[in-house]
């Protein structure tokens, strides 16, 4: 039987940061993706032209936009601060593009694949660059209408962010087990608590960064791949972890999309400061683990496999032990508490954390909603859809 998660709470182990280590937590945002599915069906409907549409007139256009797919829908917050101001706007968002759905008879669903339906071969938005993806990666584009949530933290300094990649990408695998949402797909139980992690591990920067020495070796292995043609331009490195292209920011984006405003909150807070202690790591020197590329990828499989159950190896040390998920929490909340607590963030965090415990994440959550109807995937879609304001 596999080991569950031990509780995690504010009174944990680690050292508090004194009162001069204390600054200002850096900002945070967040992008969100949804799937649409048709109201009566609960299938995929390609309307995400008109719904982003009607969306931008209810939270503002920039905050929202198409994705590849016209089956999706993604939400791009403002920048934050706290965690009271991004779960208000998390919740803002997801109400105004679900009451731009309803206007076009569709659910808006946070599950990282279509429950029912498949998306593809899908309808391409009409833009030049995702014209051009279908052009250039051919097949490779259909079944892409997977959702997942991209989490921003400020980092200024692009050397230190870089390096920062370094301590965090070790991190990926258990963020990945313990955020998967996705164990459906086209009205089959995949039997993966992220399946949506597959289908987006074909694009070839998908997953794991690499060790980077620095801004330079970032630069040159970024442009190697452009030239290669297996990138389009830099922001084609779909990795785990990354620098942003185009931001002053750290950019964790190996989550599915969760099924909450405040689940949603609380990862992203977690993330925030677990960006936070690699920076300070960075600073004070500290070396990052050399985890092999083949290791970290063959972990976040087993993440995306099994999700909390089972074990997956401690990427984040030298030794890559196998590890029961539950103890990997216990390492993780022992390494964020400090800035946790720093941010006042502790509580939030620790409450959906003892909730993976009990109860798993998103995709243990969706197959027991689907064991209580008999096995209907319509009443997973209903439970999942977020309800307008």
């Amino acid at each position: 039987m596999p080991e569950p998660l031990d509780a995690v709470t504010p009174a944990a182990a680690g050292t508090p940061l004194s009162p001069a280590e204390v600054t200002a937590p850096p900002t945070v945002g967040v992008e969100e993706e949804f799937v649409l599915a048709e109201r009566h069906t609960r299938e995929v409907v390609f309307r995400a032209p008109s719904v982003v549409r009607a969306a931008g007139g209810h939270i503002g256009a920039p905050h929202v936009t198409a994705e590849v797919s016209q089956a999706q829908v993604e939400t791009v917050s403002a920048v934050c601060r706290t965690a009271a101001e991004l779960e208000a706007e998390i919740v803002r968002l997801r109400s105004g593009a679900a009451t731009a759905a309803a206007e076009y008879d569709c659910l808006l669903v946070p599950t990282g694949t279509p429950v029912l339906g498949r998306p593809g071969p899908p309808p391409v938005v009409d833009k030049p660059r995702y014209l051009a993806f279908a052009r250039r990666f051919g097949p490779l584009i259909q079944d892409q209408g997977v959702n997942s949530c991209h989490v921003h933290v400020g980092v200024a300094d692009r050397e230190e962010a870089v390096r920062a990649v370094n301590h965090l990408r070790g991190w990926m695998p258990l963020l990945l087990a313990i955020t998967g949402n996705s164990p459906f797909s086209d009205g089959t139980d995949t039997g993966y608590a992220s399946w949506r992690s597959m289908v987006w591990s074909r694009w070839p920067s998908a997953g794991p960064p690499p060790y980077l020495r620095g801004v330079a070796h970032y630069e040159r292995i970024v442009g190697q791949l452009v030239a290669t043609g297996a990138l389009m331009d830099p922001a084609m490195t779909y990795w785990h972890v990354r620098p942003s292209p185009r931001l002053p920011t750290i950019e964790v984006r190996v989550a599915d999309v969760m099924p909450e405003a405040a689940t949603t909150t609380a990862y992203a807070l977690l993330v925030r400061a677990l960006v936070s202690s690699a920076v300070d790591a960075v600073r004070a020197g500290e070396p990052a683990p050399e985890v092999l590329d083949p290791l970290l990828r063959a972990a976040c499989w087993q993440a995306a496999r099994h999700g909390t159950s089972g074990t997956l190896p401690a990427t984040h040390t030298r030794d890559c032990t196998p590890t029961a998920v539950g103890r990997l929490v216990e390492e993780l909340w022992k390494r964020v508490e400090p800035w946790l607590s720093s941010y006042g963030d502790d509580r939030c965090v620790s409450d959906w954390l003892t909730d993976v415990r009990h109860r798993g994440s998103g995709s243990a959550r969706q197959r027991r909603i689907a064991e209580r109807h008999g096995g209907r995937l319509q009443a997973v879609v209903d439970a999942l859809a977020v309800e307008p304001p």
